[in-house]
């Protein structure tokens, strides 16, 4: 499968109970994350993390599928139509 740049957005609710297991799962997706972007909102006891990818269907859809399945976690991820050159 053709590896394609994209991006994955989280939020992370509960983030005292709910962030080790997102750290976790993110670490062991590392190869495939180009960047990582995290604010936590402390006032709303949540974060937002945006990753950058660069990864083909399957692995975007495991990493999602995984994070999806994770109490307190939201997502969405998009991948570009062009593949890599």
């Amino acid at each position: 499968m053709d590896k394609r740049l994209g991006f994955v957005g989280l939020i992370i609710e509960n983030r005292e109970k709910n962030a080790a297991a997102v750290n976790t799962l993110l670490s062991d997706y590392g190869e495939i994350i180009l960047a990582r972007t995290g604010v936590p909102c402390p006032d709303r006891n949540c974060s937002a993390i945006t990753l950058v990818i660069d990864a083909d269907t399957d692995q975007l859809g495991s990493l999602t599928g995984k994070l999806g399945r994770l109490s307190g976690v939201s997502v969405k991820s998009m991948l570009s139509k062009a593949p890599q050159a």
